[in-house]
């Protein structure tokens, strides 16, 4: 038996509020997702990316609370250019999102920023300075 990577899933307060989010970010959420308790976005490379309500995920795991305090993992979502770090970080927060770590030259050679979605899990955004060699 081989187990496969197959999903992220996200649990979240808002439905409407996360789609929107992802739905900026280019994950395609079916029309009508934002009205549903579970949603699915098709990932290329056939990942998928799920968000399921707090009251989803209580119905099976009555016990389950939300985290206190911020979130311990991100999704890190590749640029084409650095100057697409800069845009899509300014389009989300002033969008209303809040912005955790404003765009920046990382020593380890990318342009990098954070952004936090809905339920405060960090979305990393990044671009090599350099192009690549061909």
């Amino acid at each position: 038996m081989t187990a496969r990577f197959d999903a992220i899933g996200l649990v979240v307060s808002d439905m409407a509020a996360s789609v929107t989010f992802y739905r900026r970010l280019g994950f395609p959420f079916p029309e009508g997702a934002e009205e549903q308790p579970h949603a699915e976005a098709g990932l290329p490379g056939g990942i998928r990316l799920l968000l399921d309500t707090e009251a989803t995920v209580r119905s099976f795991h009555p016990g389950w609370r939300a985290p206190a305090v911020g979130g311990r993992s991100s999704l890190a979502l590749l640029c084409d250019t650095p100057g697409e770090v800069d845009a899509l970080y300014e389009e989300l927060t002033g969008a209303g999102c809040h912005g955790e770590l404003g765009p920046w030259d990382a020593f380890w050679g990318q342009r990098y920023a954070v952004v936090h979605d809905p339920d405060g899990n960090g979305v990393d955004l990044f671009a090599p300075l350099t192009a690549p060699a061909q």
